[in-house]
């Protein structure tokens, strides 16, 4: 085996922590609903999302391997007010999120097990076992069980998919009327599914971080074509998986009459039925298990992200001499701790608190996308590390077309009825 390959395969890890970030809500939920909503109208927005968005991930772990250090430094390095603005603009959706993915974990694991108990309380079970877990293991074992979770997840939503395109698409119903994309609703769920498509743009703190734990525990620095190309691993499963997903919604629901429920538990049922009613009822445990395995990385990943990203953030702009440890363990139970509370108040519709959780990331995506573009062009990046044109007009359009939908969201809520 080629060594400069060998050692790319030692770096993978951040870019598979990634996609089992974004493979959960924005896949199995948004993706799919909008395959059973629209059919195949909306893979044009996946795709676009996909591309504008892909710069600004990248530019994360592009940083880590230029510097070593993570994205949170380089934003102090641009002023304390950058900093600044990226902890505010993180308070403003981390508990909405953090109490979206949670929400859905906890009704595929009633799905699975047949239980029947409260999803608010077993979202409260799982954000405690997630809290222990990170807590012990940390890094390492987010690492590894990921890897394994990720596989499972990836071969079960391919052959379904195959398995789909094989059957056909299910006949509509007499009469059936499509959802119109010019509608209000159907508009600010476009902008609810491009939001966390394949996630949220703040989350690039995320990718710098982790690649820096992956230097701590392999021992030594990638090289920046190493560090990418787990990155665009990453990426790419993400980005194949998002369209597999839609598929699975817009041959199998879309036309049928029948809508996603708002109850955590009936959804998820209903989204294990759309795998098994392309494999067959013999494959309904493997697909539940699947399921809930895909939430639950989704689950503790974002319980590390936040407690990871805030832990950071609030040490390097209050307690400078704490040590990342004790800040990443507080910080992780305060956003599991006010995330639960979140459920408490939100979780009557399971839609609304994911639409609430997607839209918020999309409407701070444009800042924090440019905050990623000052410190990229930076004088912290040698020429070496600097990305090359192309991506760097794709950065910019990035910009312009977040900011666009924003704005097209802001007077779509406000000013039509």
């Amino acid at each position: 085996m080629n060594k400069d390959f060998k050692l790319k395969l030692k770096a993978l890890g951040p870019g598979i922590l990634f996609a089992s970030t974004c493979i959960g809500v924005s896949h199995l939920v948004q993706s799919t609903r909008a395959g059973a909503d629209f059919g195949y109208g909306l893979v044009l927005f996946i795709v676009l999302a996909l591309l504008f968005k892909y710069p600004f991930f990248e530019f994360g772990s592009r940083y880590a391997a230029a510097t070593k250090r993570s994205l949170l430094e380089g934003y102090l390095e641009e002023g304390k007010w950058v900093l600044w603005v990226y902890f505010l603009l993180s308070l403003a959706s981390m508990f909405t999120v953090t109490a979206a993915v949670t929400f859905v974990t906890a009704g595929m694991l009633n799905n699975l097990t047949g239980l029947t108990i409260d999803a608010t309380y077993v979202s409260g079970g799982l954000l405690l076992f997630c809290i222990i877990v990170l807590m012990i293991g940390r890094y390492s074992i987010l690492d590894s069980m990921l890897k394994i979770v990720g596989t499972i997840m990836l071969v079960s939503t391919l052959v379904a998919f195959v398995a789909v395109l094989v059957k056909g698409r299910v006949t509509p119903i007499d009469n059936f009327i499509p959802k119109e994309l010019t509608e209000r609703s159907s508009l600010i769920f476009i902008i609810a599914l491009m939001g966390w498509m394949p996630t949220a743009v703040d989350l690039s703190t995320w990718n710098s971080l982790w690649a820096v734990e992956k230097m701590k525990q392999i021992g030594y620095t990638p090289k920046l074509k190493a560090v990418l190309f787990d990155f665009n691993f990453g990426y790419v499963v993400t980005a194949i998986l998002a369209i597999c997903f839609l598929t699975l919604g817009a041959n199998i629901m879309y036309g049928t009459g029948v809508e996603f429920s708002g109850n955590s538990t009936t959804f998820s049922d209903q989204v294990v039925t759309l795998f098994t009613g392309a494999l067959g009822d013999w494959s309904y445990l493997i697909i539940a298990i699947a399921a809930f395995s895909t939430m639950f990385s989704t689950t503790i990943t974002v319980v590390d992200g936040f407690g990871r990203a805030m832990g950071e953030t609030v040490r390097l702009l209050f307690f400078k001499e704490a040590k990342p440890k004790v800040t990443y363990n507080w910080m992780m139970i305060a956003v599991a701790v006010i995330s639960f509370f979140f459920i408490l108040l939100l979780a009557a519709n399971l839609k609304d608190l994911v639409d609430l959780a997607t839209i918020l990331s999309f409407l701070i995506a444009p800042i924090i996308a440019l905050i990623n573009y000052k410190v990229i062009t930076s004088k912290q990046i040698t020429e070496e590390f600097k990305p090359g044109k192309k991506l760097m007009i794709l950065a910019k359009s990035g910009i312009v077309f977040l900011s666009a939908f924003a704005i097209v969201y802001v007077v779509v809520y406000f000013f039509m009825s």
